[in-house]
């Protein structure tokens, strides 16, 4: 349940950055495709198209795996809406509009800027609705750690994109 002060839902916010030694556009490819999230969300087993078509606005997709423990022991599910995606500027935002965690409503918003030498900026930002019994830092702390690992992971999936690219040459 959302705490609500005077009358308005307040928002937690967070956010994560970290580099990618990659260039925009490779590092694009891999994080602007709701097919190769799992190979950079060690967390995700899987993601089903459900509505729409990807990259357009409106479009839905149901994630699942073990992105947050759940005390039955049951994967975690989130499905979620892509509210804008823009390949110009190399972002998106997606919002949590249903799931087994807790967190619906949410919003997450990734954005890549060129850092120049081939590498990439990531900037991972989030917005939740308050969670009775729940700290904030607690859970800011959490899912910035879980993001982080994710950024963390993008370059690895590009080198895995590579190798397969060579191997089937």
């Amino acid at each position: 349940m959302a705490v609500e002060t005077e009358g308005k839902k307040r928002k937690w916010h967070g956010s994560v950055s970290g580099i990618v030694d990659s260039p925009l556009d490779k590092v694009w490819t891999i994080v602007s495709q709701s097919k190769r999230l799992s190979q950079w969300m060690p967390m995700v087993e899987r993601c089903i198209d459900l509505v729409g078509d990807e990259g357009v606005p409106g479009y839905v997709r149901l994630v699942s795996g073990f992105m947050f423990p759940q005390q039955d022991g049951e994967r975690s599910w989130i499905k979620e809406r892509l509210v804008a995606m823009d390949s110009t500027s190399h972002s998106y935002v997606y919002k949590m509009e249903a799931s087994n965690v807790g967190l619906d409503g949410s919003i997450n918003s990734l954005k890549l800027i060129d850092y120049g030498d081939g590498s990439t900026l990531v900037n991972w930002s989030f917005e939740i609705d308050p969670l009775e019994g729940t700290l904030e830092d607690n859970i800011i702390d959490y899912l910035g750690f879980l993001y982080k690992s994710c950024i963390n992971r993008i370059q690895g999936a590009i080198e895995d994109a590579n190798k397969k690219v060579y191997e089937t040459c």
